[in-house]
């Protein structure tokens, strides 16, 4: 099966597509009944995770209603450290949960054993490879290491990341260890994911927006570049996606800093720098969630913005981040018609 009918392998490449490809980051989440049914089914949200039979179903749902332009495998960006035996879980009303981890807790740390232990994932995305149709890309991911070290040292996500901003300066030696560790692990799962039968990869650093200059080139593209380096030293062919979410200004070399293949921006980029941005390479985004949320114009004029400004360039249209589960699925039917162009 050639590439050239995966749009967004396309886009990847760095041709314009008119209409461009989408897909929206959680697509296939608790804003679909369906979703919500399967997960019942499934137990806890790491069960389903590991469920390749259910990951499968769950990452499908979305493709049969909407027909998006990529899939994007179901999983969770902690589940290298539940590998690592941090004792992940997610709890109602609170989110993930870790027990945390000190600098002597960081140095014991074994990387053993964590793709045997994600073998189920693997599993999920060699299935849907197969079940997806031919003109659907696959889209594997990871967590970003300053990312995942934020939740590994809090044992949660904080408003602002305070508890492994503090250690990383407290414990520079511990903290530059566990990225390092993070990032060769990742690359490993990123390589596997592709050898399954990923057509691209994303790499999620949805807490960068918190660091400051210094530590924004030491913890968000260091050990990102880390890891893109190592997958393409291995598979030269590969296509990866860099997520830095509230990077701002940063994300001006972000690209060049990193070698990733295309940037995705949050919705707090104005269009005018995302033009200017999309003068590089490919860009994704930049919808705000919440116009999915409001529906009606505010959804319609959030699209057009979007397609004037970046729909002459490369350009894979997606949310700003994820969608939330107060979305109303009718307003993603609404969007997608839109973006491609669809009488209603």
């Amino acid at each position: 099966m050639s590439s050239k009918s995966r749009k967004i392998v396309d886009v990847l490449n760095g041709k314009t597509v008119s209409p461009p490809p989408l897909w929206l980051m959680r697509q296939a989440g608790r804003y679909l009944p369906e979703y919500r049914a399967t997960r019942a089914v499934a137990g806890s949200f790491l069960d389903l995770c590991y469920s390749p039979e259910l990951a499968t179903e769950v990452t499908l749902q979305p493709i049969r209603r909407y027909g998006f332009d990529a899939a994007i495998l179901f999983s969770d960006i902690l589940v290298i450290p539940d590998a690592l035996k941090r004792n992940v879980r997610f709890e109602e009303g609170h989110g993930p949960r870790l027990d945390p981890i000190d600098a002597a807790g960081i140095h014991a740390l074994e990387g053993k054993g964590v793709l045997d232990h994600l073998q189920p994932v693997l599993e999920t995305v060699g299935r849907l490879r197969g079940s997806l149709p031919e003109e659907t890309a696959l889209l594997g991911f990871c967590g970003a290491p300053w990312t995942v070290a934020t939740y590994m040292i809090a044992g949660h996500g904080t408003p602002d990341q305070a508890p492994a901003r503090l250690f990383a300066y407290r414990e520079p030696k511990a903290f530059a260890y566990l990225l390092d560790m993070l990032a060769d692990l990742s690359a490993d799962y990123l390589v596997a994911q592709i050898d399954a039968g990923a057509d691209a990869v994303q790499i999620f650093d949805s807490w960068a927006g918190v660091l400051g200059e210094k530590e924004f080139s030491e913890f968000a593209i260091k050990p990102v570049r880390r890891i893109i380096d190592s997958v393409k030293s291995r598979r030269p062919q590969a296509k990866i996606i860099a997520f830095a979410k509230g990077a701002g200004l940063f994300l001006k070399t972000y690209r060049q800093d990193t070698r990733a293949d295309a940037i995705g921006l949050d919705w707090s980029v104005p269009l005018a720098f995302a033009a200017e941005l999309q003068k590089d390479g490919p860009v994704q985004g930049n919808l705000d969630p919440m116009r999915v949320v409001a529906g009606g114009t505010a959804l319609d004029e959030g699209i057009d913005a979007i397609l004037q400004a970046l729909g002459n360039g490369p350009l894979i249209f997606n949310l700003g981040h994820g969608i939330t589960p107060q979305a109303d699925p009718e307003n993603v039917t609404r969007l997608v018609a839109r973006v491609r162009g669809e009488a209603r």
